[in-house]
Parts: structure tokens; sequence; C-alpha cells
């Protein structure tokens, strides 16, 4: 059998995990509702539960190593996620340690935004670009930098938290307390706040009746656009210009071949996308307006496929450049680097 790559996405809300092959196809792929509340030692266990079933089912299985993505801030070269907020009892896990000693393979982590850009930079619509920003819109916004090859880490591997820039003076407070974040104005649970201080239980709107009177949803609002529904066209074309002025600083920033956009919200991409083009053409300086922004295609394997990356191309161009230049990555050097870090 080819070789393959153990690969676990960690979401807040589902643990997702599967067998990757070096040309990016999954060979097999198990999942489970995350048990976020429940702290480390249970998340983990979930881990190597579902690592279990994965082998058991594909006992030929010739296993490199074990690509990881989770949400940040976690620190990828020392192995170490620092402190999700969707993820409840998470404080400085050694997370590549405490899997290395449990499977006996290398173990590779990265924020689960940079798995999704890696992905998509592999093998989905980044393919054969140089530079790309992945930007995944959906409960929040997250991103990844892809830069000449390679992942984009900055200091501890916190670089491109880009949900959090600060676009406009005004609107709800972010989750992290600050006003005015890219994500807190135009995510995908910023689009459903809006539509649904816009209308009213048993209002007899289209957008309250596809919710079933209850809160809208973003998913709602796309629906509804797409049945012509004046409010909800009117909603997508300000959700376009806040992602459009987010886009433009992201071009701004990173001069990338391309943006990418993944995440819920990128099921509406077709609606969004002319209204994120002009807003685009309007705000950015000439030489950024002919960047693509186009839609994500690998949807919900983009971070499996990402992580396995991490084992089965290391070394190679998209490897990140702290572990292409560091092969000897055993536990002692990572507790050193723990120790640089928290010293």
């Amino acid at each position: 059998m080819t070789k393959l790559a153990l690969a676990f996405d960690l979401g807040g809300t589902e643990l997702r995990g599967a067998l990757v092959e070096r040309d990016g196809a999954v060979a097999a792929r198990v999942s489970a509702p995350t048990m976020a509340g429940a702290g480390s030692e249970a998340v983990i266990g979930q881990i190597i539960a579902l690592a279990g079933t994965l082998l058991a089912e594909h006992p030929q299985a010739k296993v490199a190593g074990i690509g990881m993505c989770a949400p940040g801030p976690l620190d990828p070269k020392a192995g170490i996620v620092i402190g999700p907020p969707t993820l409840a009892g998470w404080h400085d896990v050694p997370l590549i340690d405490i899997l290395s000693r449990q499977f006996g393979l290398p173990v590779r982590l990265e924020n689960d935004a940079n798995a999704a850009a890696l992905g998509e930079w592999r093998f989905g619509a980044g393919r054969g670009s140089g530079s790309l920003v992945f930007v995944t819109v959906s409960t929040g916004i997250g991103g990844g930098v892809v830069a000449d090859g390679h992942i984009y880490h900055g200091r501890r591997g916190l670089a491109a938290e880009i949900g959090h820039m600060t676009i406009t003076g005004e609107g709800d407070r972010c989750f992290c307390g600050a006003v005015g974040c890219f994500e807190a104005v135009a995510s995908g649970t910023a689009l459903g706040r809006r539509a649904t201080r816009l209308t009213a239980p048993g209002d007899g709107s289209l957008l309250r009746r596809l919710s079933g009177d209850g809160d809208v949803s973003a998913r709602h609002v796309v629906e509804a656009a797409r049945a012509g529904d004046v409010n909800a066209l009117e909603l997508v074309d300000a959700e376009a210009k806040w992602l459009g002025i987010g886009f433009t600083n992201l071009l701004h920033l990173y001069s990338p071949e391309l943006i990418v956009m993944g995440g819920g919200l990128a099921n509406g991409f077709d609606l969004l996308a002319p209204g994120i083009r002009a807003t685009i053409e309007q705000r950015a300086m000439p030489a950024y307006r002919d960047v693509p922004i186009v839609p994500a295609e690998l949807g919900d394997r983009a971070g499996l496929i990402g992580a396995a990356s991490l084992i089965l191309w290391e070394g190679e161009p998209g490897a990140p450049l702290a572990i292409a230049q560091d092969e000897d990555s055993g536990p002692s050097k990572r507790a050193d680097a723990r120790e640089a870090n928290h010293g």
C-alpha cells in the first residue's frame, strides 16, 4: 500500500480523522463530536480512539506519521496548543509529545486555518500559485498565508490572525473584547445577527420563515437571496462590502497571487463576489486590483489534507520553514523550545 499519513482536524464542534495519500486523496475518514468542554485529556482520548478505528479498519496501511491541525493560538514548532477559546481546559498542552509517545510516530502540528491554506495551495484552488491568502468565513473568520511556498508563521506561529484586524470603529464587540474586528462585522455569525435584527418573529418575512421564526443564520440569508428576497439581497450587499474591505487590507499586507475564500459562507460566493470585487476596485491601490478572489475547492477536507502534507511532503516546498530547517525535532528539542517560549 502507498505511504499514508494519519491526519486529524480538531474543531470546537467536530473532530475529524483520515488516512491521506501523498496526492491528497482521502483513503478513509472518521469523525466524532468534539468533547470540547471536557478538557484536553478527554479530547486526546478521542483522537487516540479515532486513530485506532482507522488503523483497525486498514491494517495494511503504511503510516508515515501524524499530521494534526487545531484552533489557535498554538506553537507549531514547539508542538504546544496554547489556549484555544473553543476548547475548555487546554493550556500549553504539549500535543506533539503526547501523540508521539502514544503512537511512536513523527507528529506535526499546525493551526487549522494554516493547514487549510496549505491544503488549498497544494491540492485545491491555489494549485500552481506561489502565494495565497486563505480566508475561512464561517462562525468566525480565520486565515492562513502561503508565501513563497511556505506557511508564514510569524512569532510563535501566531501570524495571520486576520479575523482580528480592526476594520471599523463601530459595531458589536468581538469575543476577543475589541470593537471593529473583521470577524465581528463580516463573519457568518455577524451576517446572521444583522438579519435577525432586521426582522422579527411572526413578521412573515422569508428570512423568518426559513428560520422557523427563530434566529436567522447566514445560511438562511443566502437561501433567501437566491430566491430574490429584497432584504436578503441588501444583507448580502452589506456583507460583500465588509468582506471586500477586509480583503483589500489583505491584498495590501501580503500581495498574494490570489485570495481563496472558504468556510460556510463560501456557499454564497457567487452572490458575494460582485460586491467584493466592486469594493476592492474602489479601495485597493491599482497594482492590487487584478488579484483573483476565488472559492475554495476542498471543503472540509482542506485541513485534513493540509495536515497530512506536513508529514508526506516534509522538507519540500510547503513544509513549515521551522520544521524543514530543524529535522532533529525530537522530544528533548521540543522541550527546549517550550522552555525558551515560556522562560
